[in-house]
């Protein structure tokens, strides 16, 4: 079952926030078999705000949970890769993410992924806007979800047409990882694949996150994002493939 498809959907306007943080930050959540990435000898995180469209299960739609906002917290890792893998670097790596929290609205979904991979799901209310850009003014996009009585909010605007992610650039250190790599207590690490053709990107004015990180993260996180974010983009999205994943030994 690790090659078939598990869900496919439409990822849509994700708005990508990035900040340097401290690697001793995220050592703890490293999963294991997987080592931190880095770039430029900086590790980043990343809060994502993005819509899931058209969402099937094993080909098959869910009915009320098709369309629906994500909201996560993820950090960046590789793995050695092995000849024939897909998505394997020339430097011999799999680029993947790991996730602190991802936060969608709808409890079902949450309950999947938390049962099938472990994922570090959580079901509030949320909602999104959207405000096209035109040849005179700039667009925004923006993501909130509601938890301990206020609205936490991201976002951003933008302008003109999404243009190629520049190989070796941030952007596409950030935007390109097609593995999962998932683990919790007392449990092997979980590896996933993810298929989508390349994004594009606008380069993102103005960016915004309202929120009272400590609560929605944790303390250990609130430092790191209180700082402005060191780049953000707003990515055109594209429709995605998660396969089934396997366990790590």
């Amino acid at each position: 079952m690790a090659d078939a498809p598990f869900l496919t959907a439409e990822w849509r306007d994700l708005v990508m926030l990035n900040f340097v943080v401290d690697p001793a930050v995220l050592a703890p959540h490293v999963p294991p078999g997987t080592e931190l990435d880095l770039f430029g000898g900086e590790a980043f995180v990343s809060v994502v705000g993005f819509m899931f469209l058209r969402t099937r299960l094993m080909g098959c739609p869910v009915p009320w949970h098709r369309d629906f906002e994500e909201l996560n917290l993820r950090f960046y890792v590789r793995r050695r890769g092995q000849d024939g893998e897909p998505h394997v670097g020339a430097d011999g790596y799999k680029r993947g993410v790991a996730f602190v929290k991802e936060i969608v609205p709808r409890a079902a979904v949450a309950m999947v992924a938390r049962r099938l991979y472990g994922e570090r799901y959580e079901a509030w209310p949320m909602r999104h806007t959207k405000v096209p850009a035109t040849a005179a003014a700039s667009g925004a996009v923006g993501y909130a979800v509601r938890i301990g009585g206020r609205w936490h909010e991201l976002g951003l605007g933008f302008r003109g047409e999404p243009a190629a992610l520049v190989p070796g650039s941030e952007a596409e250190f950030i935007a390109e990882h097609y593995w999962g790599y998932v683990a919790g207590p007392g449990r092997p690490t979980i590896e996933y694949r993810v298929e989508h053709p390349p994004w594009r990107v606008w380069h993102g004015e103005a960016p915004q996150l309202r929120a009272d990180v400590a609560a929605l993260y944790g303390r250990e996180w609130a430092a790191a994002l209180a700082t402005p974010p060191r780049s953000a983009f707003l990515a055109d999205g594209s429709p995605v493939t998660v396969y089934h994943g396997r366990r790590l030994t």
